[in-house]
């Protein structure tokens, strides 16, 4: 059973930057997909940014392309969202997700096996 347990979730002025970690257990993970997916309140969640396990392959959604930063460290199990020149419209709960495989579909949450349960971010403006 794969575990996922997000952190670095904070109040932080507009303009500021934050980077959230989500650690991996109880699996091998060099053919799995990351993403983080982030849902504010009364809203569907939304794709931020998917990589393959190994690095090598990553999108991410328009409204945070530039701006953050996905990436992963495979010694420590973990992956990484960095983000910069935050917004209030980034405001919300931001989850991790893992699935088997990298694809097509890597944007969307029906392709992700396993959550976290989920960090908050706050933008002030």
């Amino acid at each position: 059973q794969v575990q996922l347990v997000e952190s670095g979730g904070a109040l932080v002025q507009a303009g500021g930057s934050l980077t959230l970690s989500c650690a991996a257990s109880g699996r091998t993970f060099s053919s799995y997909a990351m993403g983080w997916f982030r849902q504010a309140p009364g809203k569907k969640r939304d794709f931020v940014a998917a990589i393959s396990w190994s690095g090598t392959m990553s999108y991410y959604a328009d409204s945070v392309k530039g701006r953050f930063t996905i990436s992963t460290d495979n010694a420590k199990n973990t992956v990484y969202l960095r983000m910069n020149s935050l917004k209030p419209e980034d405001t919300a709960i931001y989850y991790c997700a893992a699935s088997d495989s990298y694809g097509v579909r890597v944007s969307t949450p029906s392709w992700y096996r396993y959550w976290g349960q989920g960090t908050q971010v706050t933008v002030s403006s």
